[in-house]
């Protein structure tokens, strides 16, 4: 089933609001993941569960966060020319 977008950010994961949600086989793995979560200050509902495979991936992506993308802004077609030539991008380097 599709949901609808409703405009609203996503909160941050690892917050009261979106914990991150992982998975363990043993009751010493989950004590284990909860400590690291709570020493970072993190919020994170484990379940241990034998019979599924460990799934710790909320915990990697709050240890490694993926760093922010910088695009360089694209020259306008009628933008003044980088090259110092006075002349409109798409008449000089944007042929």
């Amino acid at each position: 089933m599709k949901t609808q977008f409703d405009g609203q950010k996503p909160a941050r994961l690892g917050t009261p609001k979106n914990p991150a949600r992982l998975r363990v086989k043993t009751k010493k793995r989950a004590k284990e993941v909860q400590a690291q979560l709570s020493q970072q200050g993190w919020h994170g509902e484990v379940e241990v569960d034998r019979s599924q495979p460990e799934d710790v991936v909320d915990l990697d992506l709050l240890q490694n966060p993926v760093p922010t993308r910088i695009v360089e802004a694209k020259i306008g077609r009628n933008a003044p020319c980088s090259c110092g030539s006075g002349r409109k991008y798409k008449k000089c380097c944007g042929k």
